[in-house]
């Protein structure tokens, strides 16, 4: 990854151009209305949706200290609906909320390239996402000096922050959650005995707005908009039961509360729809906050937290995972102490492993629905200034941020992966069809044609791209695409990501390029390989034929001939594409490494130890390297040396994507001891875990920051440690390690061919499967060495034991 840093460029789209290739594309042109919306008022739940207590207390993280103001990505907790999202420090005394919209991004379309070819890549003109505000409340006579018996928790299952203290006697806790139905954050304060709060509360935009108050007294609020035109806004308003609460100056009062409730919103105008400019005049941001947080505040508290749990619990709760009971002296330390005993001690921990794949899925709730996808950092930022713009980096981080959804029992959060391509893809077509053949790309077509789309390495909200071309980033984003449409069978689903398949099947027809090899038995043999391209992200700049992008085709061709075949489309183009795929180049094994090639040569022309894994991608994601007998020998040992090469020890996301292709491989115990690398805890910005769990990237040393592809990368290789499964196969506990093997079952695990598996194991071996399709028909169940085929109508389920 590297940040190249340009001057501005303002190239608006033509909404002409964008309607007539969407047309031609067969691309839909708008997916609905923005993403910050007025809704109707949600249904309310006529009895409470929370846990007892003791289960609650299963699902719970919790942390001794509050997060420093200065240290936020690292020690603040996250919440987010969706679409806001913030990071809460939990000091008693001020509590800071620093809250992102996933759609507040400077940049645009950014439809240039520069003399070197590159896209521009910076915060003007490519863009950034950006903090939208700063909430505060300060509470004098609470400072950390005066608290006793502090605890902050985060509730995995619930969605929920709490803050719990003593001051002078007296009791006091606060909640802290972000409601999708509502669309607002809420904070709620109480206390028990004779206590009050007295202080302010103060809302703050991070790009110098000015924060204004109602005159009747009911909220604060600002609104402004960026250089590109997007605008945006927030506002936050206070209620009590009792005492006193007043707008004062630019922020909100409040005294003698026994209570207080702290409802905050905001968000932008930005809206899905390339040929709109990705902008909805109609909504003005200011004022649909001020609408969001009075109609909150209409609300008792209890009310708004009933509505906010029904609508978490269930997601969360469709997966359930066991992997072992920890000691009673583990459950007694915090989450950060756990980490570093974990660490030091090197003794399994098999509940707080659990729980980082629990935390992961809190993420995708939290951060994937309903807007757009998780980029980067998802809407979780410290600053305006995230490394890499914190976007959408195609050549893993996107890809690997949705691997956990449908696996890990939560499909509908991919909807905001595949709504983004959908919404992107007119401009991704029409900037390929104008530049990618331009003279200043390195990568354009040697044989001169060009058609569908493709996209950059890096991609903005706008239909923009950042940095070099990206050819076979097309092929990996449809690659995630499809293998949604396997795990959930739905026809409807297919016929909407049609067009993106088809489209990227018609640029590699036309980048495609004929070669000679020579065949094992020294025949000259003609192929079809890439053109010119780069092995993300070392070696050779320019090479054709790079085992990343023919890997890639590979599966998108036989992608697309399955969704032509189900959806009845376009039968002799499958045919003739085909045809293609069968002389399409494969890897082989270098002579001289043992590896699996990475570029057509035997020599290795990169870093040995390298964090892409690019040239293993037909071992994972995709799954056409098979140690099942269905690969030959050689290949599979191949691929094997090639991940030996690259080493245990990486970044966070290299590790969760290293576990994954050892997961492949029924390599359990490296498996699992990548896993453990990626829990181990960062000091001094170095690469591990940090206290609230997010995972640190050591860019420099002594400097991390926060990547988010690590925390759903990880939970993957978890379950696919669990479950491998593939249209017509599931194996159960391929890669089981000594660490889970005595005892522990997972249910909701996603199974590709349209089911969903429950699973029980003890010492090792599977005591009890529950198959439920959800489209599926039929499918062959592995386990123990033994296989047996299933047969079953959608809705049905069929439990099997002692296999």
């Amino acid at each position: 990854m590297d940040i190249r840093n340009t001057e501005p460029h303002d190239s608006r789209p033509s909404r002409r151009r964008f309607l007539a290739l969407a047309a031609a594309s067969g691309a839909v042109t708008a997916l609905g209305g923005p993403a910050f919306a007025a809704s109707a008022a949600p249904r309310r739940p006529t009895e409470s949706p929370l846990l007892p207590a003791a289960d609650a207390a299963k699902n719970q993280l919790w942390w001794q200290t509050p997060g420093s103001p200065n240290s936020m990505v690292e020690q603040g907790l996250p919440v987010g609906n969706g679409r806001l999202g913030a990071l809460a420090s939990n000091d008693p005394a001020s509590e800071l909320l620093m809250i992102t919209d996933a759609t507040l991004w400077t940049g645009g379309f950014n439809d240039a390239l520069q003399a070197d070819g590159q896209f521009p890549y910076g915060r003007d003109d490519f863009g950034s996402l950006t903090l939208l505000a700063r909430l505060t409340v300060d509470i004098p006579g609470h400072d950390l000096g005066a608290v006793d018996n502090y605890r902050r928790t985060l509730d995995l299952a619930q969605g929920l922050v709490t803050t719990a203290y003593d001051v002078g006697g007296v009791s006091y806790r606060r909640q802290i959650f972000a409601s999708r139905p509502d669309d607002v954050i809420v904070l709620h304060f109480t206390q028990a005995g004779r206590g009050s709060y007295t202080g302010t509360v103060s809302l703050a935009g991070t790009h110098g707005e000015s924060t204004t108050v109602d005159r009747a007294g009911r909220y604060a609020s600002f609104g402004a908009a960026f250089a590109n035109g997007l605008r945006y806004g927030a506002a936050v308003t206070a209620y009590s039961g009792s005492g006193r609460v007043a707008v004062d100056g630019s922020s909100i009062s409040f005294t003698g509360c026994r209570d207080l409730t702290v409802v905050v919103s905001g968000g932008t105008d930005y809206a899905p729809d390339a040929a709109a400019g990705f902008r909805d005049p109609s909504v003005d941001p200011e004022r649909l906050a001020r609408t969001k947080v009075l109609a909150a505040a209409r609300e008792s508290p209890r009310d708004l937290l009933y509505t906010h749990v029904a609508d978490f619990r269930p997601a969360y709760e469709r997966l359930k995972i066991d992997l072992g009971t920890s000691s009673a002296a583990q459950r007694e330390l915090d989450t950060w102490e756990r980490l570093q005993a974990r660490h030091r001690d090197n003794v399994p921990d098999p509940e707080l492993e659990a729980a980082y794949l629990q935390f992961g899925r809190y993420l995708m709730i939290s951060g994937s629905r309903g807007s757009l996808p998780i980029g980067l950092q998802g809407p979780w930022l410290d600053g305006n200034d995230p490394d890499w713009m914190a976007d959408y980096h195609t050549d893993i981080n996107i890809q690997m941020n949705y691997w956990p959804a449908d696996r890990a029992g939560l499909s509908e959060c991919f909807d905001a992966y595949a709504d983004y391509c959908l919404a992107q893809l007119p401009a991704w077509t029409e900037t390929t069809r104008r530049l990618f053949n331009s003279p200043t790309n390195r990568y354009r077509n040697s044989t001169g044609r060009i058609a569908g789309w493709t996209v950059a390495i890096s991609t903005n909200p706008y239909g923009g791209g950042g940095w070099w071309w990206h050819p076979a980033g097309n092929a990996w984003l449809c690659q995630n695409l499809y293998e949604h449409y396997e795990y959930r069978q739905d026809r409807a689903y297919l016929e909407k990501i049609y067009p993106l398949l088809r489209g990227a099947v018609e640029f590699w027809e036309a980048r495609l390029v004929t070669t000679t090899v020579t065949d094992p038995a020294g025949a000259p043999r003609e192929v079809l390989i890439a053109d010119s391209d780069w092995s993300p992200e070392h070696g050779p700049l320019d090479a054709k034929g790079i085992t990343y992008a023919q890997e890639l085709v590979w599966n998108l061709f036989d992608n697309y001939r399955g969704a032509a075949r189900v959806l009845g489309r376009d039968a002799g183009h499958a045919e003739a594409v085909e045809r293609l795929q069968e002389r399409l180049y494969l890897p082989v094994v270098s002579p001289t490494t043992g590896w699996l090639e990475e570029w057509m040569s035997p020599d290795n022309l990169g870093e040995t130890t390298h964090r892409h894994l690019s040239p293993l991608v037909g071992l994972f994601p995709g799954d056409r390297i098979r140690p099942d007998g269905s690969t030959p020998d050689e290949i599979v040992a191949g691929a094997k040396a090639l991940l030996t090469a690259r080493g245990m020890n990486s970044f966070g996301w290299a590790n969760a994507w290293r576990s994954l292709c050892w997961a492949r491989l029924k390599d359990a115990e490296r498996a699992y001891q990548l896993v453990v690398n990626n829990l181990r805890p960062s000091t001094n910005g170095g690469n591990g875990t940090a206290m609230n769990l997010f995972d640190i990237y050591e860019t420099n040393p002594g400097r991390g920051i926060f990547q988010i592809d690590a925390n759903l990368g990880t939970p993957a290789a978890i379950i696919e440690m669990l479950v491998y499964s593939r249209p017509g196969h599931v194996e159960l506990l391929p890669a089981l390690p000594a660490a889970w093997a005595a005892a522990g079952s997972v249910s909701g695990v996603g199974v590709r061919g349209g089911f969903v598996a429950d699973v029980s194991w003890k010492d090792g071996r599977v005591t009890q499967l529950r198959l439920t399709s959800v489209g599926g028909r039929g499918t062959t169940v592995v386990a123990g060495g033994t296989s047996r085929r299933v047969d079953l109508s959608p809705g049905r389920s069929v439990t099997l034991r002692n296999l």
